[in-house]
């Protein structure tokens, strides 16, 4: 890499955010126009960025130079063509649009594939009304099984109440945008920062009426990057925050891994792949013994993650340095 492109922490970047207005004006879009129209104009959105972001061109390229050898020989390809950022942007692009349909309740039942794993489980838990505890990635679109539980469409015969935790300063813009895109979502967003002894309780509370906690896994802290459990990823160690992990053994509640993939990456009428895999650890030990399961579970939940980037590597989104050590 030039200097100019020397790794960054994530939390050392500016990244795009949006004000009430700025969804406002994505759901006034999303009610006029038909969703082919939102996912064709999501090209040209893709590509001004592209031009534009430097940032982004520069962290998808590094990215995906790092995932090309581990990838298919017609993926890899791709990886390392000088259009790869770009089929990288547009993809987000995409993603961003069936993120909204998956928040409102739109999107197709019929153009999700649920597999062979760990999907029954799920629902049988929240049918028999126990919490469970869900960690996803910026990887495809999770988005898709919180939206389909939270309108009852997995087979679950009541409502799910489901929280979110998101890494966002605008967590109330994204509650009124969830109310106007449906006003029976039973989903509720919480911001990263705003986790502490209050909302465990709320979490607690949550699991204990049977609803769902979720929360990424792939990201590194924020403030305490030394406490950081170091990962294998891509050939290279890389550090997850412990924080979703610890969460988890702190809760202990049944954890489940989830990640839905687009079958094709820029397919204007998408289908996705629903995965869902239970993770086997007990969190109900001796408190000395949670911090070694914590970071057991970081390493299940890694190899996971990297399969699927091996799988397709242009629906990760994580625009910075993975393997950034410094803040």
């Amino acid at each position: 890499m030039k200097p100019q492109e020397e790794a960054v922490h994530w939390t050392k970047k500016k990244e795009l955010t949006a004000g009430y207005w700025h969804f406002k004006l994505l759901l006034v879009f999303f009610n006029i126009f038909p969703v082919i129209i939102l996912r064709i104009l999501a090209f040209p959105v893709g590509f001004f960025y592209f031009l534009f972001s430097k940032n982004a061109r520069i962290e998808s390229k590094r990215f995906l130079q790092k995932a090309a050898p581990f990838a298919a020989p017609d993926i890899q390809k791709k990886c390392l063509s000088p259009l790869g950022p770009l089929r990288h942007i547009i993809s987000f692009s995409l993603n961003l649009i069936e993120k909204v349909q998956a928040w409102g309740g739109k999107f197709q039942f019929k153009n999700i594939h649920f597999q062979n794993d760990d999907i029954d489980d799920v629902i049988r838990n929240l049918e028999n009304e126990k919490g469970i505890f869900l960690i996803t990635a910026h990887l495809g679109n999770a988005e898709l099984l919180r939206g389909l539980v939270s309108f009852n469409r997995t087979g679950v015969s009541r409502k799910i109440p489901i929280i979110a935790i998101i890494e966002t300063n605008i967590t109330a813009h994204f509650n009124r945008m969830l109310k106007e895109l449906n006003p029976q979502s039973t989903m509720d967003i919480i911001g990263s920062n705003e986790i502490g002894p209050q909302t465990a309780v709320l979490f607690e509370e949550n699991l204990s009426a049977g609803g769902i906690v979720s929360i990424a896994g792939d990201r590194t802290s924020v403030t305490k990057i030394e406490k950081n459990f170091v990962i294998s990823f891509l050939g290279e160690e890389a550090l997850l925050s412990p924080g979703a992990f610890g969460m988890a053994a702190l809760l202990k509640a049944p954890v489940y891994f989830v990640f839905g993939l687009r079958r094709k990456a820029l397919s204007l009428q998408p289908q996705y792949n629903m995965h869902v895999h239970k993770s086997p650890l007990d969190f109900d030990c001796p408190r000395k013994e949670r911090l070694e399961r914590s970071k057991e579970l970081a390493r299940s939940f890694a190899e996971f993650l990297e399969s699927y980037c091996k799988e397709d590597p242009f629906q990760w989104y994580n625009f910075y340095d993975f393997w950034a050590k410094e803040v």
